[in-house]
């Protein structure tokens, strides 16, 4: 008597294996899009040479970050995030930081080192939006969007000092300040040209917030 014939066994899906493969592809396509961008210029650099760089289809590349201008604003927004993703700026880290802190100037202490990073990891696509922004509609409202954003946030800064310290400013010229200090463009002079070093830049912002904002 014959055996009666078994179903095959069904391989187990592995979500996560198929997550960290995507990840990885995307990590390679924005590391590849941040160099080739930074080397030879946004409007010179056509989608098929990232995916070339970073070792995948052209179609891969659209269907993991998008088109070029959403490939943009990815490098943007992950360069202020610090992550691979974009994260509002109510859950980073270092803005509960500052929410958490007691006093005036740990919060500016803290700020300070968090616009240094930013400005480090921003400094390589300045240039490039720079370059573009003239021939690229796209990418110059993306640039005042994101300038309108950060003001917002400096809004909220410096009314979340105004809870541990009197400041001698209003709250919307104290914004102002901080939002003109900050500006990815004053990092690129002082230590782009300037060749301060980004410890230097990061001390002169905390120095700067505490005499112009607060009362001593």
């Amino acid at each position: 008597m014959m055996s009666p014939v078994q179903p095959p066994v069904k391989r187990r899906y592995d979500a996560s294996r198929r997550r960290q493969a995507a990840t990885r592809t995307r990590t390679a396509i924005l590391d590849a899009a941040r160099q080739l961008f930074t080397d030879r210029g946004y409007t010179t650099t056509p989608m098929t040479a990232i995916a070339e760089q970073a070792g995948v289809a052209l179609d891969t590349v659209y269907a993991s970050v998008g088109r070029k201008p959403e490939l943009a604003r990815l490098l943007i927004e992950t360069a202020i995030s610090g992550t691979g993703e974009a994260v509002p700026a109510e859950e980073r880290d270092y803005v509960r930081a500052i929410q958490a802190a007691a006093d005036a100037e740990t919060k500016i202490t803290i700020y300070a080192s968090a616009i240094r990073g930013i400005a480090v990891r921003m400094s390589p696509l300045l240039a490039m939006l720079q370059q573009a922004a003239p021939a690229e509609p796209q990418l110059a409202a993306l640039w005042r969007e994101i300038a309108d954003r950060r003001h917002a946030n400096m809004r909220r800064f410096v009314a979340d000092l105004a809870t541990v310290a009197t400041l001698r400013v209003d709250l919307d010229e104290a914004a102002d300040i901080v939002w003109a200090t900050n500006a990815p463009e004053l990092y690129q002079l002082l230590v782009g040209q300037r060749g301060w070093t980004p410890e230097r830049y990061e001390h002169f912002l905390a120095d700067a917030w505490r005499r112009l904002l607060l009362v001593r």
